[in-house]
């Protein structure tokens, strides 16, 4: 009786800590960009990691190499209508986004492959490059963030801030 007592107990308390471990939230949380342009849906998911104390550019985001502007799975595009990004005309579709960040000014990368990890990245899949302007935040950004108006997409972390205009084709 003793051993059949302990062993609900165990499994009880087992399946307690994988429901508690189940409930953690995650390091990088999804998250989503969205706006009208031109009366059609534009999206952008992406997963947004936290600055945790590190520092990011320069360091654990290298300057002048291809970043997945973000963390997990590649950041998506979604666009229901032909868009002009910076000096770079998107079709309608679908789109994964990379940056390459350096201290001046960023490189927004726009490229047709869709799906992958976040790290997986060809440049022959590349649709094409369009600058960001680079300045410093006014105040630690803690998580991730990209935003989208009709006007500009943005992306934000630690001390940086980068924008490029954006509009319907």
């Amino acid at each position: 009786m003793k051993h059949l007592l302990l062993s609900t107990v165990l499994i009880l308390g087992s399946v307690g800590l994988a429901t508690a471990q189940q409930k953690k939230a995650p390091a990088s949380p999804a998250a989503e960009a969205t706006a009208t342009i031109d009366g059609q849906a534009v999206a952008i998911k992406y997963n947004s990691p936290f600055v945790k104390g590190r520092k990011i550019f320069g360091e654990l985001v290298p300057f002048g190499k291809v970043w997945r502007a973000g963390a997990n799975a590649a950041t998506s595009l979604h666009t229901e209508t032909g868009l002009i990004i910076g000096t770079l005309a998107v079709p309608k579709g679908d789109y994964t986004l990379y940056v390459i960040p350096d201290e001046k000014e960023w490189t927004l990368v726009v490229n047709k492959q869709t799906g992958q990890w976040g790290t997986v990245y060809s440049e022959a899949n590349d649709l094409g490059r369009t600058k960001m302007k680079v300045k410093a935040a006014s105040a630690l950004v803690e998580s991730f963030k990209i935003t989208l108006t009709d006007k500009a997409l943005g992306m934000e972390w630690e001390n940086t801030t980068a924008t490029v205009a954006i509009r319907a084709k």
